[in-house]
């Protein structure tokens, strides 16, 4: 990680991951690490079959953008709908939703949350290891 000026340069290899049995996340801009005060940004890897349970981000909204991969995205409790590559998904703030990965190949997410927090409490789910950055997640 460096310091350009008042910006930051993160690499994935920067920070924590913070991994489950379904994947791995990396919060690339947060607090924590930019001092950014008004979202966060980070990346998902949900491996084939796999998916995060149905949750909310009480005042917080976010973006999911599919960078690669497919999957099933459930919004407000509809019916899920097929997501691909290049899909920008908005879910407004206290809204429940989940992401599956329907593919055969790893579901690679980008994630922003407005404003900053919900990446927190990531780390209080059960199930949840922290691995120091540097450090691949297995």
């Amino acid at each position: 990680m460096q310091q350009s000026g008042s910006g930051w340069v993160v690499y994935g290899d920067d920070v924590e991951s913070v991994t489950f049995d379904w994947g791995v996340v990396k919060i690339l801009s947060e607090p924590a690490v930019t001092n950014a005060e008004r979202f966060s940004f980070g990346m998902v890897v949900l491996a084939p079959g796999k998916g995060h349970e149905r949750h909310n981000h009480p005042g917080a909204e976010e973006i999911i953008y599919v960078m690669s991969g497919e999957g099933e995205q459930m919004i407000d409790d509809q019916p899920p709908i097929h997501v691909h590559a290049g899909a920008s998904i908005y879910i407004p703030a206290d809204v429940y939703h989940s992401t599956l990965n329907t593919g055969w190949e790893p579901l690679r997410l980008l994630i922003v949350y407005s404003p900053a927090g919900p990446e927190r409490l990531l780390r209080d789910i059960p199930g949840c290891r922290v691995l120091p950055p540097g450090q691949p997640p297995i």
